[in-house]
């Protein structure tokens, strides 16, 4: 199954932290790209930055069309809202049936325009409270993918090597 996030209403000083969240989790949590509605390079460049030190084949695009993006996008649409569904009564089949997919996955973080929940083929809350939109996205992620993708080995220059106390990173001259 392909992921791609699409991160609607980044506002460059404000949001800068928070949309490299949503792309470092969109990475970590088993997405293959993150698309902004609003080009700022400092995010692209820093996520980069992790991906090369970390493996993966993570991408971070733009799009000029949030809109066209969706309505262009071959596969099922999801928005993840707190007014949705909520995530414990969706059935996540309807996303991994019938072999392979492709799934967007939009989040907002200003208002989103009243249009997408007609757009998007299914609304989601993950809850249903005012909470952040990494947070949502990570639940969400982590229940598509049944919690394999915290297994994935991303071949990086480096990787954490688990232990129950102290820390543990391993180096390595590939990539």
């Amino acid at each position: 199954m392909n992921v791609t996030i699409l991160r609607l209403g980044h506002r460059f000083e404000r949001d800068k932290r928070i949309s490299t969240h949503l792309a470092l989790v969109s990475r970590a949590f088993g997405a293959s790209e993150i698309v902004f509605d609003s080009e700022d390079i400092r995010v692209k460049e820093s996520v980069d930055a992790i991906s090369r030190a970390w493996g993966g084949d993570f991408k971070v695009s733009f799009t000029e069309s949030w809109k066209k993006f969706i309505k262009n996008f071959d596969g099922i649409k999801v928005h993840l809202t707190m007014y949705g569904i909520n995530v414990n009564d969706f059935c996540f089949e309807k996303l991994t049936k019938g072999g392979e997919k492709n799934v967007l996955v939009v989040v907002g973080g200003k208002k989103v325009p009243s249009d997408l929940y007609e757009i998007a083929d299914y609304n989601i809350g993950v809850g249903n409270q005012p909470h952040s939109e990494v947070a949502a996205l990570s639940v969400f992620l982590d229940r598509l993918f049944c919690g394999i993708e915290l297994n994935k080995d991303f071949k990086g220059k480096q990787k954490i090597i688990p232990q129950e106390r102290g820390k543990k990173l391993e180096k390595s001259g590939i990539n």
